[in-house]
Protein backbone atom coordinates (compact mmCIF):
# COMPACT_ATOMS: atom_id res chain seq x y z
CA UNK A 1 0.00 0.00 0.00
CA UNK A 2 1.40 3.41 -0.94
CA UNK A 3 2.12 5.93 1.80
CA UNK A 4 -0.51 8.45 0.62
CA UNK A 5 -3.24 5.80 0.47
CA UNK A 6 -2.37 4.56 3.95
CA UNK A 7 -2.56 8.15 5.27
CA UNK A 8 -5.94 8.73 3.61
CA UNK A 9 -7.37 5.53 5.09
CA UNK A 10 -6.03 6.49 8.51
CA UNK A 11 -7.77 9.85 8.36
CA UNK A 12 -11.03 8.22 7.34
CA UNK A 13 -10.76 5.82 10.26
CA UNK A 14 -10.02 8.58 12.79
CA UNK A 15 -13.01 9.84 14.81
CA UNK A 16 -13.98 13.34 13.63
CA UNK A 17 -13.69 14.80 17.13
CA UNK A 18 -9.97 14.04 17.20
CA UNK A 19 -9.11 16.36 14.32
CA UNK A 20 -12.06 18.59 13.33
CA UNK A 21 -11.98 21.98 15.02
CA UNK A 22 -13.94 25.22 14.73
CA UNK A 23 -12.14 27.82 12.63
CA UNK A 24 -9.93 30.25 14.53
CA UNK A 25 -11.60 33.67 14.37
CA UNK A 26 -10.57 35.93 17.31
CA UNK A 27 -13.22 38.62 16.75
CA UNK A 28 -16.32 39.62 18.74
CA UNK A 29 -18.71 36.68 18.35
CA UNK A 30 -15.90 34.43 17.18
CA UNK A 31 -13.78 31.59 18.53
CA UNK A 32 -10.14 31.77 19.59
CA UNK A 33 -8.39 28.41 19.18
CA UNK A 34 -5.42 28.44 21.59
CA UNK A 35 -2.87 25.63 21.92
CA UNK A 36 -1.87 24.99 25.55
CA UNK A 37 0.89 22.41 25.09
CA UNK A 38 1.41 18.67 24.79
CA UNK A 39 -1.58 16.66 25.95
CA UNK A 40 -0.72 14.72 29.09
CA UNK A 41 -2.95 12.78 31.45
CA UNK A 42 -4.21 15.80 33.38
CA UNK A 43 -6.46 18.15 31.40
CA UNK A 44 -5.67 21.83 32.07
CA UNK A 45 -8.45 24.29 32.81
CA UNK A 46 -8.99 27.56 30.95
CA UNK A 47 -11.13 30.55 31.88
CA UNK A 48 -12.04 33.76 30.07
CA UNK A 49 -14.07 36.52 31.70
CA UNK A 50 -14.17 34.24 34.78
CA UNK A 51 -16.06 31.57 32.82
CA UNK A 52 -14.68 28.07 32.07
CA UNK A 53 -13.79 27.41 28.43
CA UNK A 54 -13.66 24.01 26.71
CA UNK A 55 -10.23 22.34 26.63
CA UNK A 56 -10.04 19.38 24.27
CA UNK A 57 -7.35 17.00 23.07
CA UNK A 58 -6.39 17.65 19.46
CA UNK A 59 -3.52 15.98 17.58
CA UNK A 60 -1.52 15.33 20.73
CA UNK A 61 -2.06 18.78 22.24
CA UNK A 62 -4.46 20.38 24.68
CA UNK A 63 -6.40 23.13 22.91
CA UNK A 64 -8.65 25.77 24.48
CA UNK A 65 -11.71 26.88 22.51
CA UNK A 66 -12.53 30.38 23.74
CA UNK A 67 -15.98 31.84 23.09
CA UNK A 68 -15.73 35.59 22.47
CA UNK A 69 -18.96 37.51 23.19
CA UNK A 70 -20.28 39.99 20.64
CA UNK A 71 -19.56 42.86 23.02
CA UNK A 72 -15.89 41.88 23.48
CA UNK A 73 -13.65 44.90 22.94
CA UNK A 74 -10.99 44.85 20.23
CA UNK A 75 -7.91 44.72 22.45
CA UNK A 76 -5.66 42.23 24.22
CA UNK A 77 -7.45 40.23 26.91
CA UNK A 78 -6.25 37.56 29.34
CA UNK A 79 -6.86 33.82 29.13
CA UNK A 80 -6.17 32.15 32.48
CA UNK A 81 -4.79 28.60 32.53
CA UNK A 82 -4.64 26.23 35.50
CA UNK A 83 -2.71 22.96 35.23
CA UNK A 84 -0.54 20.58 37.24
CA UNK A 85 2.35 22.97 36.54
CA UNK A 86 0.51 25.85 38.23
CA UNK A 87 -1.32 28.99 37.17
CA UNK A 88 -0.43 31.13 34.17
CA UNK A 89 -1.93 33.81 31.95
CA UNK A 90 -1.87 34.01 28.16
CA UNK A 91 -2.55 37.15 26.11
CA UNK A 92 -5.55 36.85 23.80
CA UNK A 93 -5.90 39.60 21.20
CA UNK A 94 -9.39 40.25 19.85
CA UNK A 95 -9.60 41.91 16.44
CA UNK A 96 -12.39 44.27 15.43
CA UNK A 97 -15.14 43.12 13.07
CA UNK A 98 -17.91 45.05 11.33
CA UNK A 99 -21.36 43.45 11.22
CA UNK A 100 -24.01 44.85 8.84
CA UNK A 101 -27.36 46.30 9.90
CA UNK A 102 -30.69 44.69 9.07
CA UNK A 103 -34.06 46.48 9.23
CA UNK A 104 -37.07 44.28 9.96
CA UNK A 105 -40.78 44.95 10.25
CA UNK A 106 -42.72 43.01 12.92
CA UNK A 107 -46.49 43.31 12.51
CA UNK A 108 -47.22 42.40 16.14
CA UNK A 109 -46.06 45.40 18.18
CA UNK A 110 -46.28 43.31 21.35
CA UNK A 111 -43.26 41.37 20.06
CA UNK A 112 -41.25 44.59 19.69
CA UNK A 113 -42.37 46.43 22.82
CA UNK A 114 -44.04 43.89 25.14
CA UNK A 115 -46.74 45.13 27.53
CA UNK A 116 -45.68 45.83 31.14
CA UNK A 117 -47.47 42.75 32.49
CA UNK A 118 -45.05 40.53 30.55
CA UNK A 119 -41.85 42.16 31.82
CA UNK A 120 -41.40 39.72 34.73
CA UNK A 121 -41.85 36.69 32.46
CA UNK A 122 -39.38 37.99 29.87
CA UNK A 123 -36.79 38.87 32.54
CA UNK A 124 -37.07 35.37 34.02
CA UNK A 125 -36.66 33.80 30.59
CA UNK A 126 -33.60 35.93 29.83
CA UNK A 127 -32.07 34.78 33.11
CA UNK A 128 -32.81 31.19 32.16
CA UNK A 129 -31.07 31.63 28.80
CA UNK A 130 -28.05 33.14 30.57
CA UNK A 131 -27.88 30.06 32.79
CA UNK A 132 -28.00 27.77 29.76
CA UNK A 133 -25.11 29.70 28.21
CA UNK A 134 -22.98 29.21 31.33
CA UNK A 135 -23.80 25.51 31.70
CA UNK A 136 -20.65 23.39 31.85
CA UNK A 137 -20.68 19.58 32.05
CA UNK A 138 -17.68 17.25 32.13
CA UNK A 139 -19.21 13.90 31.21
CA UNK A 140 -18.83 14.18 27.43
CA UNK A 141 -15.96 15.17 25.12
CA UNK A 142 -17.56 17.53 22.59
CA UNK A 143 -17.40 16.82 18.89
CA UNK A 144 -16.79 20.31 17.48
CA UNK A 145 -17.50 19.38 13.86
CA UNK A 146 -21.16 20.31 13.36
CA UNK A 147 -23.62 19.50 10.59
CA UNK A 148 -26.24 22.06 9.59
CA UNK A 149 -29.30 21.04 11.66
CA UNK A 150 -31.85 21.76 8.92
CA UNK A 151 -31.86 21.31 5.14
CA UNK A 152 -32.28 24.89 4.01
CA UNK A 153 -30.59 28.08 2.85
CA UNK A 154 -28.56 30.05 5.37
CA UNK A 155 -30.50 33.31 5.55
CA UNK A 156 -29.87 35.85 8.35
CA UNK A 157 -26.23 35.55 9.43
CA UNK A 158 -24.77 35.78 12.91
CA UNK A 159 -23.95 39.19 14.40
CA UNK A 160 -26.21 41.29 12.18
CA UNK A 161 -27.32 44.47 13.97
CA UNK A 162 -31.11 44.36 14.23
CA UNK A 163 -33.50 47.32 13.86
CA UNK A 164 -37.10 46.27 14.55
CA UNK A 165 -39.82 48.68 13.45
CA UNK A 166 -37.25 51.48 13.51
CA UNK A 167 -35.95 50.64 17.00
CA UNK A 168 -32.42 49.24 17.55
CA UNK A 169 -32.40 45.85 19.26
CA UNK A 170 -29.78 43.29 20.28
CA UNK A 171 -27.58 41.88 17.48
CA UNK A 172 -28.57 38.59 15.89
CA UNK A 173 -27.04 35.96 18.15
CA UNK A 174 -27.45 32.96 15.85
CA UNK A 175 -27.74 31.70 12.28
CA UNK A 176 -31.13 31.51 10.58
CA UNK A 177 -31.87 28.61 8.23
CA UNK A 178 -34.74 29.17 5.79
CA UNK A 179 -37.07 26.18 6.11
CA UNK A 180 -40.83 25.81 6.10
CA UNK A 181 -43.06 24.85 9.00
CA UNK A 182 -42.59 21.21 9.97
CA UNK A 183 -39.11 20.70 8.51
CA UNK A 184 -37.19 18.08 10.54
CA UNK A 185 -34.41 19.34 12.81
CA UNK A 186 -31.42 17.08 13.41
CA UNK A 187 -28.74 17.16 16.10
CA UNK A 188 -25.55 18.63 14.56
CA UNK A 189 -23.45 16.36 16.80
CA UNK A 190 -24.02 13.99 19.70
CA UNK A 191 -25.32 15.52 22.91
CA UNK A 192 -27.87 15.50 25.72
CA UNK A 193 -31.05 17.58 25.81
CA UNK A 194 -30.51 20.22 28.47
CA UNK A 195 -33.82 22.08 28.13
CA UNK A 196 -37.16 22.09 26.35
CA UNK A 197 -39.07 25.33 26.82
CA UNK A 198 -41.68 27.70 25.39
CA UNK A 199 -40.33 31.27 25.54
CA UNK A 200 -41.94 34.60 24.69
CA UNK A 201 -39.45 35.74 22.05
CA UNK A 202 -37.82 32.43 21.04
CA UNK A 203 -41.03 30.37 21.03
CA UNK A 204 -40.68 26.61 21.38
CA UNK A 205 -37.01 26.01 22.15
CA UNK A 206 -34.63 23.06 22.55
CA UNK A 207 -31.12 23.27 24.03
CA UNK A 208 -28.55 20.49 23.50
CA UNK A 209 -25.49 20.07 25.72
CA UNK A 210 -22.56 18.71 23.69
CA UNK A 211 -20.17 18.73 26.66
CA UNK A 212 -17.60 21.01 28.34
CA UNK A 213 -19.37 24.30 27.71
CA UNK A 214 -20.38 23.58 24.10
CA UNK A 215 -24.16 23.94 23.66
CA UNK A 216 -26.62 24.59 20.84
CA UNK A 217 -30.06 26.22 20.98
CA UNK A 218 -32.92 25.95 18.48
CA UNK A 219 -35.78 28.49 18.47
CA UNK A 220 -39.20 29.05 16.84
CA UNK A 221 -40.00 25.32 16.67
CA UNK A 222 -43.47 23.99 15.87
CA UNK A 223 -42.82 21.01 18.13
CA UNK A 224 -40.13 19.33 20.22
CA UNK A 225 -39.95 15.54 20.07
CA UNK A 226 -37.49 15.09 22.95
CA UNK A 227 -37.40 15.39 26.72
CA UNK A 228 -34.82 16.92 29.03
CA UNK A 229 -32.01 14.48 29.79
CA UNK A 230 -32.49 12.52 26.56
CA UNK A 231 -29.33 11.50 24.67
CA UNK A 232 -29.10 12.33 20.98
CA UNK A 233 -26.85 10.90 18.29
CA UNK A 234 -25.51 12.99 15.43
CA UNK A 235 -28.28 13.42 12.85
CA UNK A 236 -31.10 12.29 15.15
CA UNK A 237 -34.36 14.22 14.69
CA UNK A 238 -35.40 16.13 17.81
CA UNK A 239 -38.19 18.41 16.55
CA UNK A 240 -39.58 20.46 13.68
CA UNK A 241 -39.29 24.08 12.56
CA UNK A 242 -42.13 26.53 12.98
CA UNK A 243 -43.20 30.13 13.53
CA UNK A 244 -43.49 30.34 17.31
CA UNK A 245 -42.26 33.41 19.19
CA UNK A 246 -41.06 36.67 17.60
CA UNK A 247 -40.58 35.84 13.95
CA UNK A 248 -41.16 37.38 10.50
CA UNK A 249 -41.63 34.04 8.74
CA UNK A 250 -40.90 30.32 9.16
CA UNK A 251 -37.25 29.49 9.77
CA UNK A 252 -34.90 27.88 12.26
CA UNK A 253 -32.91 30.16 14.57
CA UNK A 254 -29.77 28.23 15.54
CA UNK A 255 -27.47 29.40 18.32
CA UNK A 256 -24.06 27.97 19.26
CA UNK A 257 -22.96 28.74 22.83
CA UNK A 258 -19.31 28.31 23.76
CA UNK A 259 -17.87 29.01 27.19
CA UNK A 260 -20.74 31.32 28.13
CA UNK A 261 -20.91 33.28 24.85
CA UNK A 262 -23.04 33.03 21.73
CA UNK A 263 -20.65 32.60 18.80
CA UNK A 264 -20.90 32.30 15.03
CA UNK A 265 -22.30 28.81 14.21
CA UNK A 266 -20.69 28.85 10.75
CA UNK A 267 -17.27 28.55 12.37
CA UNK A 268 -18.27 24.99 13.36
CA UNK A 269 -19.53 23.98 9.90
CA UNK A 270 -17.40 22.68 7.02
CA UNK A 271 -16.02 25.56 4.93
CA UNK A 272 -17.99 26.18 1.74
Amino acid sequence: MTHWLFTALLLLATPAASWAMPRHSPVPGGVAVVELGTAGDARPEASFNDLPQPVIRHRGKWVALVGLPLDASAETHTLRISSAAGERSLPLTVRDKHYPTQNLRITDDRMVTPPPELEARIAAEQQRISEWKRHYSTGREPDTRFDLPAAGRRSARFGVKRVLNGEPRSPHGGLDVAVGVGAPLRAPAAGTVLAVADLYFAGKTVVIDHGRGVLTLYAHLSRADVAEGQSLARGEVFGASGVSGRITGPHLHWVVMLGGASVDPELFLPAR
